[in-house]
């Protein structure tokens, strides 16, 4: 089992990452590869929220 540190930092990674491609989503020039991005950057934000809650022990994980 990851430790607390160790689940903030993947956290913050899987934040970062979608907020690189939110970044990048806006600079796409073709609308396809722009709706990509933005879709796997939603992705990115909520697996980021899922885990933060659970990591607070507010949620459990989905079965």
């Amino acid at each position: 089992m990851a430790t607390t540190d160790e689940t903030h930092r993947h956290i913050r990674q899987l934040r970062a990452q979608a907020d690189k491609l939110a970044a990048d989503a806006e600079h796409a020039a073709n609308a396809a590869e722009r709706t990509r991005l933005q879709r796997r950057a939603q992705q990115l934000e909520s697996d980021s929220d899922q885990e933060s809650m659970m990591a607070a022990g507010d949620i459990y994980p989905a079965q």
